[in-house]
């Protein structure tokens, strides 16, 4: 038997500490325990995220201001260039659109210089800055400012308000300094971004046809390809598409079952890309196809329209037209004529023209973004012309204003939107949409609104959209790309907009998916009113659904609150500091302190949160003294402790740091993993949580630099039913020479691995990441996982033995790969079964034979192996690779994933047709010229529409 004296002493050392319960059990009798009603608290929550969600009278505000399109042209006008802005030339003086912008850094916009007193207009790069269409959309749109900063002082917590223009320019307030890429160029486009587009147009139903026929060679093939691109960009998680590739002997559906959800854009363009021009283009099969594909009742239906990319169409197709399309022509047809040559292009042109749609001439790469953008105010006629101000919602996507100002940190937003038309008579027909306005919810502020203390170390509240996807999760890994996220439990209840509960027994991780828990959670979830947004919350059985509530004065709570030794979650919302600008200079422990001291009554706190947060600095205390004095006695501290450190629901952490270990990052406002945060409470409670009381639990951060002093952490729960005090870990300072610290067992000695995994006193088990990246052709991803800890490896070259003392729990390592595409993968894991507390075996490894023992260490999570060193078994034991796999499916799985779409809920509004609205006389079908009238209709009424 090995002897132990590691936990003795820590025991020891535990035991000896008042961890206050002595001052617990003088406030035992005003103490009780609260049980969590989750349907109450998914009420409570879902209120508050609707207030959150609440921007539509901000909205009807900004589109009730816009005038009546000017009736004149302006020639001159000078307004704010947010990308010249501040800008002088050699002689010190401001240049033209670049005038005195004063600019401050502001925390409530992630710290970025703005100016909160006027907004300012971005034009990208390929619209020029002083046309007189563009300078008349400008001047119109200056009665946004007031509104934009009456706005902002009515409702604080507002971040982004702005105005995207038909026309291309963007106004956005507060106003800021825009940062052109490295070629000096501003390529955002605010028609191009998905809250323009969906509240532009109703869902829609594409079918791009394609010709790549022999004619199509060259430079028309590398138009012809941008051009599908660049529709694929405009569309949104609502639309559905296919791209049908036209040329004999054969039609080419790029998605070869059905219309597919525009979820994943990027492998449209994979397949575009592989596209060759190759025999003679018949596009009559390809049309009558698509008319079948978009009446098969499947998509959107609402918008459907057929876009053909060719050089030129050789007949009209009226006979297909007939059959499939009129008299109603629901389906609209555009025509992009590409190429040079008007070959054709009268057909090309009746074709668009006799069916509600419009006609283009695209000769060169510079004419396709703003010759295909034309087509949603097409679309959108109909909605325009009824006057309906239909609110959208976009899913989640990274702020682009964070990118065009270089910030160095990304926000995952969620938009609202809603569009603005004009109101002339002279145009009501034509439906002339003048643009969009709309403003930003980072998702940070709605996870804020459920209080994570309620929710428990492993509970979490989410929200996902009408489609199934993730809004906002403390799992979401934000991916600059828009990579969706399933979740795949739960979903069609939350997709339909039910209310309801339901238990799950849950494989969860933690520790960036090295550790496995197995949890019983009840999930509670509904839907929120006027957004296609459902609200979930999840509540873990055990500590999850008891609270421990007490009372203290408030004179005694503050006096321990302000201990030098105590902090509370910088995240969490104690008291409400962003509804008053005056507030925000406070951190939330200054609030906290200043609403109970009075000086701040118009504070609004949360008071349970508070009661809490008071009776667990009471209740700790003592702690500080006791810590305090362990410093100062030389004697009373064991070698190697160097942080002594305990955390309470409430979000309050006490720390003392030893002597000479002020420097270390653990515990730091850097080291977010073991903070409370506004996602989850720090590691070390929740892997405390999970072990017995009375049991120390060990674990090691893995080190980037192996050279680095390897530093393990031991936690100790207290009870269950003291959930008030749930851990008290201290910190160890471990320190080895051998490199094999921190690596995964299994890669150090398969064999000994794959031996105990036989024995069963390790059970593999498979774990799942459904946001995983995959290089394209290869079976591995880029999904971030680190091996499990070896905490001490120790090599006695006299004995030829090893001795190593490992933590069992999953273990996986990272590979740095390329992330070209979002993919499923599958990763081992291995859960250690308490019930075999030793083990020993000789493995046969050719001319020699590998011993070792194996033995639980008591009232841990470690286990001691001893190992006969002198015996290589790697010629017969490979290593236990802990790489993901891409989950591979084939062809005809997906076809059917592709066929049997998952439930959707389709949006309530849609507004695909309208009978005034009529086919335009060859004249006008070019849309370049309709976007205009609007603009060119003078007061005497020069330019009658006939």
């Amino acid at each position: 038997m090995i002897k132990y004296d590691i936990s003795d002493k820590l025991t020891d050392m535990v035991e000896h500490l008042p961890c206050s319960f002595q001052k617990f059990r003088d406030v035992e009798s005003i103490i009780k325990i609260v049980d969590i009603d989750g349907r109450a608290q998914l009420v409570s929550d879902r209120k508050y995220t609707a207030n959150l969600l609440n921007f539509q009278s901000h909205l009807m505000n900004l589109n009730a201001t816009l005038p009546p399109t000017s009736c004149f042209f302006l020639l001159q006008f000078d307004y704010y260039n947010s990308m010249l802005v501040n800008t002088m030339d050699d002689d010190g003086n401001f240049i033209e659109l670049g005038g005195e912008f004063p600019l401050e850094e502001n925390e409530h916009f992630n710290n970025i210089p703005v100016n909160t007193m006027q907004s300012d207009v971005q034009v990208p790069t390929n619209v020029y800055n002083k046309d007189p269409y563009i300078l008349n959309g400008i001047y119109m749109s200056e009665a946004l400012n007031d509104v934009f900063a009456n706005n902002f002082k009515k409702d604080p917590t507002l971040t982004w308000q702005y105005f995207g223009s038909s026309s291309g320019f963007f106004r956005i307030y507060p106003g800021i300094k825009w940062t052109p890429d490295s070629n000096g160029v501003a390529a955002f486009d605010c028609r191009n971004r998905n809250w323009y587009i969906q509240a532009a147009t109703s869902p829609k139903d594409i079918i791009i046809v394609v010709d790549i026929s022999g004619s199509m060679k060259g430079l028309k093939m590398t138009i012809a390809k941008h051009t599908i691109n660049t529709i694929l960009d405009t569309l949104g998680e609502n639309d559905f598409v296919n791209v049908i590739a036209v040329s004999q002997p054969s039609t080419q559906h790029q998605w070869p079952c059905t219309l597919k959800q525009c979820l994943l854009i990027s492998h449209f363009k994979v397949l575009v890309d592989d596209l060759h021009v190759k025999g003679e283009g018949k596009v009559a099969k390809a049309m009558k196809e698509s008319f079948k594909i978009l009446n098969e009742g499947q998509g959107s239906l609402c918008n459907q329209a057929i876009m053909l990319i060719t050089d030129g169409a050789m007949e009209d197709f009226k006979d297909v037209f007939e059959e499939f399309n009129w008299p109603d022509r629901r389906v609209r047809l555009f025509t992009y004529l590409i190429g040079r040559e008007m070959t054709f292009a009268d057909n090309t042109k009746w074709i668009a023209c006799n069916n509600k749609g419009y006609y283009t001439h695209i000769s060169t790469l510079a004419d396709v973004q703003e010759n295909v953008m034309e087509y949603l105010h097409v679309l959108s006629r109909p909605m325009v012309i009824n006057h309906n101000h239909d609110i959208i919602w976009t899913e989640a996507y990274m702020d682009s204003v964070l990118f065009a100002t270089k910030a160095q940190s990304l926000l995952l937003m969620t938009s609202v939107a809603m569009p603005v038309f004009s109101k002339k008579k002279e145009t009501l027909s034509h439906g002339i949409l003048l643009g969009v306005v709309g403003s930003d919810i980072p998702l940070l502020e709605v996870m804020k609104l459920a209080p994570r203390y309620r929710l428990g170390p492993h509970g979490y509240a989410f929200l996902i959209t009408n489609n199934g996807y993730i809004l906002a999760h403390p799992d979401l890994r934000p991916l600059v790309s828009s990579a969706a996220v399933e979740l795949v439990l739960l979903r069609t209840a939350m997709v339909k907009g039910e209310t309801g509960t339901l238990s799950l027994n849950v494989r969860a991780s933690v520790d960036k998916a090295k550790r496995p828990m197995f949890l019983t959670n009840d999930y509670f979830y509904t839907t929120i009113n006027d957004t296609p947004f459902s609200f979930g919350m999840v509540l873990t059985r055990g500590h999850g659904q008891l609270m421990f509530m007490g009372t203290v004065s408030v004179e005694e709570g503050l006096h321990d609150l302000t201990s030098p030794d105590l902090s509370i979650a910088a995240e969490w919302t104690y008291c409400e500091t962003d509804i008053d600008p005056h507030h925000r200079k406070y951190s939330q422990l200054q609030a906290v302190i200043r609403y109970l001291q009075g000086k701040e009554p118009d504070l609004e706190c949360d008071d349970v949160l508070l009661q809490q947060t008071l009776f667990d600095a009471v209740v700790t205390a003592p702690l500080e003294a006791y810590w305090q004095a362990i410093m100062l006695n030389a004697s009373g501290t064991e070698a190697g402790v160097e942080t002594a450190f305990l955390g309470t629901r409430s979000g309050i952490i006490r720390l003392t740091r030893y002597t000479g270990m002020e420097t270390r990052v653990f515990l730091t406002p850097a080291d977010k993993d073991n903070l409370f945060t506004m996602d989850h409470f720090p590691l070390w409670y929740r892997l405390a949580m999970e072990n017995p009381p009375g049991r120390f639990l060990y674990y090691m951060p893995v080190e980037d630099n192996d050279n680095k002093d390897k530093t393990g952490t031991v936690g100790l729960p207290c009870d269950p039913w003291l959930s008030s005090i749930p851990s008290l870990v201290t910190h160890l300072f471990i320190l080895s020479s051998s490199l094999q610290v921190g690596r995964f067992f299994g890669e150090v000695d398969g064999s000994v691995m794959t031996a105990l995994i036989t024995s069963g006193m390790f059970k593999q088990v498979s774990l799942y990441d459904y946001q995983g990246m995959c290089r394209s052709g290869h079976s591995h991803s880029s999904s971030a996982r680190v091996g499990v800890c070896v905490c001490v490896c120790i090599s006695l070259k006299q004995t030829k033995i090893t001795l190593m003392l490992t933590l069992y729990s999953l273990a996986h390592k990272a590979k740095k790969v390329d992330a070209l595409q979002p993919c499923d993968t599958e990763y081992p894991g291995f859960v250690y079964d308490s019930s075999i507390r030793e083990t020993n075996s000789l493995i046969k490894c050719g001319r020699c034979q590998k011993m070792f023992v194996v033995q639980a260490v008591p009232e841990s999570n470690l286990v001691l192996m001893v190992v006969q060193a002198d015996c290589d078994c790697s010629r017969q034991y490979s290593s236990i690779t802990l790489e993901p796999k891409e989950v591979k499916y084939n062809a005809s799985v997906k076809c059917n994933r592709m066929k049997s779409q998952k439930v959707r809920r389709r949006p309530n509004s849609c507004h695909a047709y309208h009978p005034k609205v009529s086919p335009l006389p060859s004249s006008l079908c070019n849309i370049e010229l309709i976007t205009v009238i609007d603009y060119r209709v003078s007061i005497a009424g020069m330019l009658k529409l006939k």
